[in-house]
Parts: C-alpha cells; sequence; structure tokens
C-alpha cells in the first residue's frame, strides 16, 4: 500500500514500528512464545487457595484497553477464549536505573491491537478483579492498522460495528472486536460434529467425490464452468454430489455422507450464497418414511448438542424440534393457502392460476417449475415449525422413484423451517430405464430454455445399469440450518468469508496489495 493512501493513524503506527527497529526491539519475532494459560482459564480457576498454581503464567493476546496511572498500568489483552486485565510497574518491567525502554516502549510505541506476550504472576486487585501481575513483556507482532473500538459498560455494548460491508469483507476484524460472532462459528462447528457424530454412531462412512466434474448432476441449478488446459475439456464445480455416492450404494456401501462444498452460478440473497455446504447421505434398503424419521432423530439431536435445547429461538419465533414433525403433501399445501387444487391441472391450467396468484412465469417452465413456483410464492413462508412437505409430482423429481401407491408422483419430502427449506430427500430412483427418460425429459426443458435442467449423466445410467439396491437419500443445507441454530437472519453471518463484489479502492478494481 502506497503511503499517500495512508491514514493518519496509519502513517503514525507506523513511524512507531521504524522506531522500535532503531532501538533494536523486534515487532515480529520469529522465536517461540511459551504460552501456558488463557484468560478464561485463569479467571474460572485462580481461587487464593491456589495462587501457587498461578505464581507463573505465560499468556498472550492483543492489547484492548489502557489505564496510565503513571508509574504503574492497567491493561486488557484479549487472546481466543476472552479478556484479562494487566497490572504493569515499571520498575517490574525494567528493573535498573534506566526506565526510558518502559516509558518510550509502553507508553509511546504500542498501540491497542498490538500482540503482546506476558509472564507473571495472578492476583485479585482490591475491586475484585483477577488480574496478571506482568513481571516480563514481549512485543510480538505490531499492529499497523487500528481497530475499529468497541465500548462496554454495564453489561452493555456500545459502538459494535454492524456495517455488513465492514462486517463480511473484513470477518478477521470482525471476530476481533465482536465476541458474538465467534460463538456463532463455535455453533456451527459443534453441529456439523453432532451431525457428524450421529452418523458415524449408526455406521454411516464418511467420504469424499469431485469438485470438478464433467458433468454438473444431482440437482436443477445452473453451474460454474472452467477449462481444464491438460485434458482440454470444459469442467463444472460441483453443484450436487447426489449422483456420485450414489454410484458408491451401487459399489457396495450400505450407508455414505459427506460434507459437501457445493458452488451454484445463481443469485444472492440472504438465504443463498453461490459457495455453500450440503451434507448429503444415501442409506440402502430404506425409503422416504425411514429418512423422515431419521431426520427428525439427528435434528433433535443437533439443537440440543448446540443450543442445550430443542426448543429455539428464530427472531421472533420459538421452533421446536422435538420430534415427530408435522407431515403434509404438497398438493394439499397449494390448496390450503391458495385455495386451487392443481392435482390434475396441465401445464396451461397451472400458468392460468399462476397469473391469478400473479406469480411470474416464463416460457422455459414446465409443469414441475409452474408447481414449485406456487408452492415457493404461496406456502413456503407458511410453515414456521419443522413440517415435510411430501408426495411430489414426478415433473418435479428427476431422480426419484415413482411413488408406490399415488400415480403421478414421487416419494419425495422437503423439510420447511421458519419458512425456508432446510433439506430435501427422496426414496431414490433406481430403475436405469425409467431414469433415462427422465433425463431425456430434462434435456427437451433445456431446449426450451431452461438453464437448470441436469445434464443426462451416461456413466451414472451406466452405474445403475449394474443394480442399484432400493435407497432414501437426502440433502441438507448446512449453511441455513447454522442460520436456526444462531438465531442469524443472514447466510453471510454463519459462512466466515461469504461472497462479496471486488472491494474498489483507489480507483482500481480490487485490492492488489
Amino acid at each position: 500500500m502506497s503511503t499517500q493512501h495512508l491514514s493518519e493513524q496509519e502513517q503514525l503506527r507506523r513511524e512507531k514500528l521504524a522506531e522500535l527497529i532503531i532501538m533494536g526491539i523486534e515487532p515480529y519475532p520469529a522465536a517461540l512464545f511459551p504460552v501456558n494459560a488463557n484468560s478464561a482459564y485463569i479467571k474460572e480457576q485462580f481461587t487464593a487457595e491456589r495462587k501457587e498454581e498461578f505464581a507463573d503464567v505465560c499468556l498472550a493476546g492483543r492489547i484492548m484497553s489502557v489505564r496510565d496511572m503513571g508509574k504503574a498500568n492497567f491493561a486488557v489483552i484479549q487472546d481466543s477464549h476472552g479478556r484479562i486485565q494487566l497490572y504493569l510497574k515499571r520498575d517490574d518491567i525494567c528493573p535498573g536505573e534506566d526506565k526510558s525502554l518502559y516509558d518510550i516502549v509502553w507508553k509511546k510505541l504500542l498501540d491497542f491491537g498490538d500482540i503482546i506476550g506476558v509472564r507473571g504472576y495472578v492476583f485479585i486487585t482490591k475491586t475484585g478483579e483477577t488480574s496478571v501481575h506482568v513481571k516480563e513483556l514481549t512485543l510480538l507482532s505490531k499492529s499497523l492498522r487500528p481497530l475499529p473500538m468497541v465500548k462496554e459498560a454495564e453489561g452493555q455494548t456500545f459502538d459494535a460495528v454492524t456495517d455488513p460491508e465492514f462486517k463480511y469483507r473484513q470477518r478477521y476484524a470482525d471476530l476481533l472486536i465482536n465476541p458474538t460472532v465467534k460463538e456463532t462459528f463455535i455453533k456451527r462447528t459443534k453441529l456439523i460434529n453432532s451431525i457428524r457424530q450421529f452418523l458415524n454412531e449408526q455406521g454411516a462412512l464418511e467420504v469424499d467425490t469431485p469438485v470438478l466434474q464433467s458433468i454438473p448432476g444431482g440437482a436443477a441449478a445452473r453451474p460454474f464452468i472452467t477449462h481444464h488446459n491438460a485434458l482440454d475439456i470444459p469442467l463444472y464445480l460441483r453443484i450436487a454430489n447426489e449422483l456420485y455416492l450414489k454410484r458408491l450404494i451401487v459399489g457396495g456401501f450400505d450407508w455414505v455422507y459427506e460434507f459437501s462444498r457445493n458452488f451454484r452460478n445463481e443469485g444472492m440473497d440472504r438465504t443463498h450464497n453461490p459457495e455453500f455446504t450440503i451434507l448429503e447421505f444415501y442409506t440402502a434398503y430404506k425409503d422416504y418414511f425411514w429418512m423422515m424419521e431419521t431426520t427428525e432423530q439427528l435434528l433433535e439431536k443437533a439443537a440440543q448438542d448446540v443450543c442445550g435445547t430443542t426448543d429455539v429461538t428464530v427472531g421472533t419465533n420459538t421452533i421446536s424440534f422435538k420430534a415427530p414433525f408435522k407431515r403434509i403433501s404438497i398438493f394439499d399445501a397449494i390448496n390450503e393457502h391458495t385455495g386451487f387444487d392443481v392435482s390434475r391441472m396441465n401445464e396451461e391450467q397451472l400458468r392460468s392460476v399462476c397469473r391469478q396468484l400473479h406469480i411470474q412465469t416464463d416460457n422455459s417452465m414446465g409443469k414441475g417449475k409452474l408447481i414449485d413456483a406456487i408452492f415457493g410464492e404461496k406456502c413456503e413462508k407458511n410453515y414456521i415449525q419443522p413440517t415435510f412437505i411430501t408426495d411430489y409430482p414426478v415433473e418435479m423429481s428427476p431422480l426419484t422413484k415413482k411413488h408406490r401407491d399415488k400415480q403421478g408422483l414421487v416419494e419425495r419430502f422437503e423439510l420447511m423451517i421458519n419458512g425456508k427449506e432446510i433439506a430435501n430427500a427422496y426414496s431414490e430412483l433406481n430403475d436405469p430405464i425409467d431414469q433415462r427418460e427422465r433425463f431425456e425429459e430434462q434435456v427437451k426443458l433445456s431446449e426450451r430454455g431452461d438453464d437448470e435442467a441436469m445434464f443426462i449423466d451416461y456413466d451414472f445410467l451406466r452405474a445403475l445399469e449394474y443394480g442399484m439396491p432400493p435407497t432414501a437419500g437426502i440433502g441438507f443445507g448446512i449453511d441455513r440450518l447454522c442460520m436456526l441454530l444462531t438465531n442469524s437472519p443472514s447466510i453471510q453471518d454463519v459462512l466466515l468469508f461469504p461472497q462479496m463484489r471486488p472491494e474498489k479502492v483507489s480507483g482500481q478494481s480490487e485490492i492488489t496489495e
């Protein structure tokens, strides 16, 4: 970064950096710093009776505040576990006659945000605050950019940074100054660990499948496309891992799962990011009824593990993850919320319904997409408590087994929570002839202009011809589920680094420093 673009504070910090170097103080030392304690452990475990255990603690963190008291100072540092107060005396830091090092370095050349290491003993101040009396201090990293400061008083937070542009683009700074943000991502990891534990204990096997694929299969979505130079072929970033996982069922695995990073070249809003995480698992010799029960068990456990309860606050709603969940067919849901029975309607009749309901359509939309649009616009938002929407028309579900009892339908459900789809599951189609015909119908939709229609995956058809056992499969939106369990209003709040437009700096299209 050119110095002409530096703020006054940034320029001042660089000048301090130069002074430290002149004084022979390494601002970014390479030596190991022997941390043996953290702020949370000290504050939770220290007592007067155990003071000998805390007579020589070594911890490191960022300087967050300083109170200058002349020959002594109180400061607060923040480590990965929280904050703790330090007590520093000039005579301790500089025991000799020359006190200039303390006066110059501590009082003039160190700043908020600098990372320091301290060594000392723990005590309790007259005001009752557990603190570290510092005997040695080491600068570990000089901060050249000032942190946005957040003030806290009487249990309230003031001047917290809430600007999404800052929060999502500079997540590293957001994490430093907003402790609740870190809690969100700790809960995200707890969620994934809870699900992984549930599946492993049930005997499922975690696997990896390709991110770069020659055919973007397994979902109706617009893919990202790239080019492989050595093979001179187009490749697609994964939109779903379904077809690969079902190949493994063909290969003899009974239950496989994958936490999959997927990519869809579509719109962005508070529940959509072009890069997102899906959990998919497939189980042989099961059907969608079994999958509903398994989903209830999995989510009940996840809510308990992450939140400590099955009743979770989401906005103004309290959502219960306690099984069982409500079940209703998609046709009954549409009838209930629009007054139209669309179960026997053809494409033109469905277009007429869309016009009456003021739902925008285009000529590329077939029967399945029209029904999906009606449900999405008029019904989805009404399902706040966990609800299985079941028994979709065959046109909406090219990878799903036909319903055993209901003509024209398939054995599929979507799980709705807080007005959004959280999971999508099938009794998987394992008839290779039927599957080929469904793929061919998707090609016809593509020719009409539907850029989300599926490709024909001939290798997958070949795999089915070897024989795939009856199988149940499901995909969970991990990001959306995390939004629910952390009471986060936007998907960007549960992604450490959400996608954003390139940042413009000083007339340039993006940061290049």
